[in-house]
């Protein structure tokens, strides 16, 4: 299992939290920068962000990948969308939530969401 993190560093209890969450023993974290310069178009920073993951064409079809995307939602959907093309479908990807009433606050992973199968269940709720 392969995480492509493109937000803060990732916790050893949410890295622990992700592989219960997948049933798993290990995961790879790979953690990639996502510093953007606003100014430039979205398409190109989204290719970019991809290629920082340095994976191959078919490790791109062949790996298993649960995406944490940017927080800057312009971006995140760029990103998804030049996956999408690289995958073949969407990826997987974490929630992260703030813990209730946690002080000082702190962020666990509420859930794994498979992109995909969302959009198939939209899909049959098109009219």
């Amino acid at each position: 299992m392969l995480v492509l993190n493109y937000s803060h560093p990732l916790t050893q209890e949410q890295r622990t939290q992700i592989a219960a969450h997948c049933g798993v023993s290990s995961l790879e974290v790979r953690d990639l920068l996502a510093q953007i310069d606003r100014a430039r178009p979205l398409a190109d920073i989204a290719q970019e962000l991809a290629n920082a993951a340095d994976l191959t064409p078919e490790a791109w079809q062949t790996t298993p990948i649960i995406l944490n995307p940017p927080a800057l939602a312009p971006v995140a959907l760029a990103l998804v969308a030049e996956l999408h093309g690289r995958c073949g479908g969407f990826p997987t990807m974490l929630n992260i939530r703030p813990v209730a009433q946690s002080v000082p606050t702190r962020y666990e992973v509420a859930e794994i969401v498979n992109l995909q199968t969302l959009r198939d269940a939209a899909r049959g709720r098109r009219i």
